[in-house]
C-alpha cells in the first residue's frame, strides 16, 4: 500500500490514525489482514513510536486487533455483530435526528445544505460507484448528531464506534444502486430538518439506516462468515 509521507500539522500519531483508518474505509487494508509496523512506518514518514500510539488508539476502537505471537491486523467482525451495531444505530440517529429538528440553527442547516451540495459533485457519487464522506465537518451524519445538543448521544455515536460505523456505512454504499438512493435519502432528511418536523426527521433518518441495514446485511450474505453459521448452529 503506497502512503504519502504526512505532514506535520496535526501530531504524527493523530495523523497516522486518520490515514489508517482511511485505508480501512478504502479496503486497501482488508479485513484480517496483518500490519506490517516497519513497512507502514516507513511508507508514513515516521518513526514506530507514534504509529504504535496510532494502533493503540485503533485497538480501543475495535478496527485493529492484536493476537498473541501474531502481531497486529484488522479486525473482521462478523455479520452479526456489524448488523447488531447498525440496528442501535437506527434507533440512537433517528433520536439524533428529532432533537437536531428542533435544536438546528439557520446557519447549521445552511452548511448542511452546503455539505449535501458538495457530496453530490464527487465523482464516485455520480458515478454511482460509493459515497463518501470526510469524517468530521464533511459527515452528514456527524452534523446532525452534534446539532442534537445530546451529550450522551454525541459521545455514543461519534466516540469509539464512530469510524466502525462510518467504514460499513461506506461498504454499503459501494453496493450497486445504493449510492445515488443514500443521497437522495439525505436530501429527505434534510428537507424534514428544515421543516422543523421532529416526527418527520426521525421517520427519515430511521428508514434511511434500515435501508442502510439491509443492503450491508446482503452484501455480508455474499461473503458470508463461517463465525456466524457456527453460532447459528450452535
Amino acid at each position: 500500500m503506497q502512503m504519502e509521507p504526512l505532514a506535520k500539522s496535526r501530531t504524527l500519531a493523530d495523523q497516522a490514525m486518520d490515514m489508517l483508518v482511511e485505508a480501512i474505509l478504502r479496503g486497501d487494508l482488508e479485513p484480517g489482514e496483518r500490519i506490517a509496523e516497519a513497512t507502514l512506518a516507513r511508507n508514513l514518514g515516521i518513526s514506530r513510536g507514534p504509529l504504535r500510539e496510532a494502533i493503540s488508539r485503533l485497538e480501543g476502537k475495535s478496527l485493529l486487533v492484536r493476537k498473541p505471537h501474531v502481531g497486529v491486523s484488522v479486525a473482521s467482525p462478523s455479520a452479526g455483530e456489524i448488523i447488531e451495531v447498525f440496528q442501535m444505530r437506527e434507533v440512537l440517529e433517528g433520536l439524533a435526528c428529532r432533537m437536531a429538528a428542533k435544536q438546528m440553527t439557520g446557519i447549521e442547516l445552511d452548511r448542511l445544505e452546503r455539505i449535501l451540495g458538495d457530496h453530490s459533485t464527487h465523482s464516485d457519487l455520480q458515478d454511482g460507484r460509493a459515497y463518501y464522506q470526510s469524517s468530521g465537518d464533511y459527515d452528514f451524519h456527524y452534523q446532525i448528531i452534534v446539532a442534537s445538543r445530546s451529550k450522551r448521544l454525541i459521545d455514543t455515536l461519534l466516540g469509539d464506534l464512530y469510524q466502525f460505523i462510518r467504514i460499513f456505512r461506506y461498504r454499503a454504499s459501494a453496493k450497486p444502486g445504493r449510492a445515488q438512493q443514500a443521497f437522495r435519502e439525505h436530501m429527505l432528511i434534510l428537507d424534514a430538518l428544515k421543516a422543523r418536523d421532529p416526527a418527520a426527521a426521525e421517520a427519515a433518518m430511521r428508514a434511511h439506516v434500515a435501508r442502510a441495514t439491509e443492503t450491508l446485511r446482503i452484501a455480508l450474505q455474499e461473503h458470508r462468515d463461517p463465525r456466524d453459521e457456527h453460532r447459528a448452529s450452535a
